[in-house]
């Protein structure tokens, strides 16, 4: 299946003489191969180096204008790949683009805590964050057929570049299980100075469970002998690693709504499953399985949606006390739009009352099955 990445154009957009672009995602989505393509048809003289290289350490540790012109050799631009493994990172990229002229700098990272915290500071006002996802249905081109067939395998599978790649549901199943093992927790093991990975992989299994519901830091820590606080900090780390996006609550202070609570979201649905390893097809699912599986897909559908077509509203959920509630609210400018998710077509809800009279200006769509691909698209 052919694969066109959006985020292809806007990171050469983003390449500006005297700025650092930061490409950013989890790992295995496939930013390297992002960067290959664009060097492709890059017509300007460059540098690449590889951030898990210790030569790439050894040829950028000698922090001076100097080595650093020496070392770019007259290329315009700069690319380093998991530029978070550099020490020092953000003092040395800002060294360079302020010091030589007309330089371009791109940089990788799959750690977003570590390359932001790190390079945030000495980079400010001279670097731009292009974000890059799982694949996203706008990337794709099928036919509509195709869509409708292949819908169950990416609510089971999810939306990795590989995964398009391997036909047999067994080489899936090992791929997604080795990305979740291998590849997704090491950064925050690594970075984080964390060793305890069983309960990491306790608190996303709870977490997976919990998909369109509130999540109780005093009850996951109570069950897993930790702290709120403890769990807390865990499950704000792996949105930083792109395991995990959180949402909260949305309130206008109305007496019977909920406020502080937050609802969390696995960045893809195929490293949900591998998590709780139940690669079941979606017909053997129990109802709320179904619902979890669905709400987790759209929400991240919309995301890449929004986040590729430079649209940034604030994303929250909706509860009263009495148990009336919204799945997803977009806040933009004060602007509301309620959508609620629902995976079967017998019963279509409608606007929850006490929302009606609270926000009676804002939109209402219950999105399903027939109606998904203008949401997400």
């Amino acid at each position: 299946m052919e694969i066109n990445r959006i985020q292809q154009i806007e990171l050469l957009k983003s390449l500006k003489p005297q700025k650092v672009t930061l490409l950013l995602g989890a790992r295995r989505v496939g930013k390297s191969v992002l960067i290959e393509a664009l060097l492709k048809s890059y017509k300007r003289p460059y540098l690449f180096l590889n951030g898990e290289d210790e030569d790439t350490h050894q040829l950028l540790a000698q922090r001076t204008v100097s080595n650093y012109t020496r070392v770019l050799n007259g290329n315009d631009l700069l690319v380093i790949d998991e530029a978070q493994n550099i020490p020092d990172i953000g003092k040395k990229l800002k060294l360079m683009v302020d010091s030589i002229k007309g330089l371009k700098i791109l940089v990788t990272g799959s750690s977003v805590f570590d390359i932001l915290n790190v390079s945030g500071e000495p980079l400010t006002g001279r670097s731009r964050v292009v974000l890059l996802y799982p694949l996203w249905q706008g990337e794709l081109k099928e036919n509509a057929l195709q869509t409708k067939q292949n819908l169950d395998d990416r609510l089971v599978f999810g939306a990795y570049p590989e995964i398009w790649h391997l036909k047999n549901p067994d080489e899936k199943k090992r791929y997604l299980s080795d990305l979740v093992n291998s590849y997704l927790l090491k950064d925050i093991l690594v970075l984080d100075g964390l060793r305890n990975a069983t309960l990491v992989f306790s608190l996303l299994k709870m977490v997976a469970y919990q998909i369109g519901k509130e999540v109780s830091y005093n009850e996951i820590g109570s069950a897993l002998g930790v702290s709120k606080n403890t769990v807390e900090k865990y499950l704000n780390l792996l949105t930083k690693v792109f395991v995990l996006h959180k949402v909260s609550a949305y309130s206008n202070n109305l007496r019977k709504e909920i406020s502080k609570s937050q609802r969390w979201y696995f960045v893809d649905n195929g490293i949900r499953n591998a998590v709780i390893g139940n690669f079941d097809p979606i017909s053997l699912r129990r109802e709320d399985e179904k619902g979890m599986l669905w709400e987790n897909y759209l929400f991240m559908e919309r995301l890449k949606r929004n986040t590729y077509q430079n649209l940034h509203p604030d994303y929250h959920f909706w509860r009263t006390y009495d148990q009336q509630e919204i799945d997803l609210l977009e806040v933009n400018q004060k602007k509301l739009a309620a959508f609620e998710f629902k995976f079967g077509l017998k019963k279509i809800p409608k606007k929850p009352i006490a929302f009606a009279k609270a926000y009676p200006k804002a939109g209402f769509e219950v999105v399903n099955q027939k109606n998904y691909l203008d949401f997400i698209l």
